[in-house]
């Protein structure tokens, strides 16, 4: 590590955790695990650690969902559309479960923990989506009936892991995750509602062949008059609609 020290590492994660919002610090695909990308000590490291998670600039939210940042929370470096390649994958067999640990989620921030997937044409490692509608979504949660909801209640009941199952049948080849909390706790008006989305690249295997035929964009897929983007978390006691598209199972 080059110039900066194990210390000033240590007092930059907690001073960026005293206001902290969140991401994903972690993912387990099936037996194996891999370390998210840490906005506040990865820049620092020379090399760089290798991620399969694309970069992030923090903990911090986007707001504009006309934005090309609500695909995976950060644009590529030479202003091209999307958030740049992470330079290596993980793998998981379809059908298996994906655990992803959050770090610590403010009570406060009440919402949905939405999960989509998009297949790469070509090296994930190099590729991005830009705006085209290539996302299909495999997993969500929002509020029970009982009133609680995904990103606090049901979070911390299984200490800040999300768990989502691949698509049994779902095609191999390279896919990027887009998994995202949205935060409702300013969200009776737009702009409002907190988007906090993180982009994994994976490589699924198996015998399936199973592709969906619906896609939607990122920007696109969310307007700021989508049932679930405006809604006060305070005053609506109904239930709540999550946004974006239906749930694709994959046939099974």
């Amino acid at each position: 590590m080059i110039g900066i020290s194990f210390a000033t590492l240590a007092l930059l994660s907690a001073l960026r955790g005293a206001s902290a919002h969140g991401y994903v610090q972690e993912v387990v695909a099936g037996s194996s695990s891999y370390t998210g990308y840490l906005p506040y000590t990865d820049p620092y490291w020379n090399p760089t650690p290798q991620r399969i998670i694309r970069k992030i600039p923090g903990n911090g939210p986007v707001t504009d969902v006309t934005l090309i940042d609500l695909q995976c929370n950060g644009d590529t470096a030479d202003g091209s559309p999307g958030s740049a390649p992470a330079p290596i994958y993980g793998t998981v067999a379809a059908g298996a479960q994906v655990n992803l640990n959050w770090t610590t989620w403010p009570s406060s921030h009440v919402g949905p923990m939405i999960t989509y997937m998009a297949r790469a044409p070509s090296d994930i490692t190099a590729w991005s989506p830009g705006s085209s509608a290539v996302w299909f979504k495999v997993a969500e949660s929002g509020k029970t009936s009982d009133g609680k909801w995904a990103s606090t209640d049901l979070l911390t009941a299984t200490d800040s892991i999300y768990t989502f199952t691949v698509p049994p049948k779902l095609k191999a080849g390279q896919y990027i995750v887009r998994h995202e909390i949205v935060a409702l706790q300013s969200a009776s008006v737009y702009p409002g509602a907190q988007f906090y989305p993180s982009c994994i690249q994976l490589q699924v295997t198996g015998s399936g062949t199973a592709l969906p035929t619906s896609f939607v964009a990122f920007p696109g897929a969310y307007t700021s008059s989508t049932p679930g983007v405006v809604f006060d978390v305070y005053l609506n006691t109904s239930a709540y609609p999550i946004p974006g598209p239906a749930v694709w199972t994959g046939g099974n």
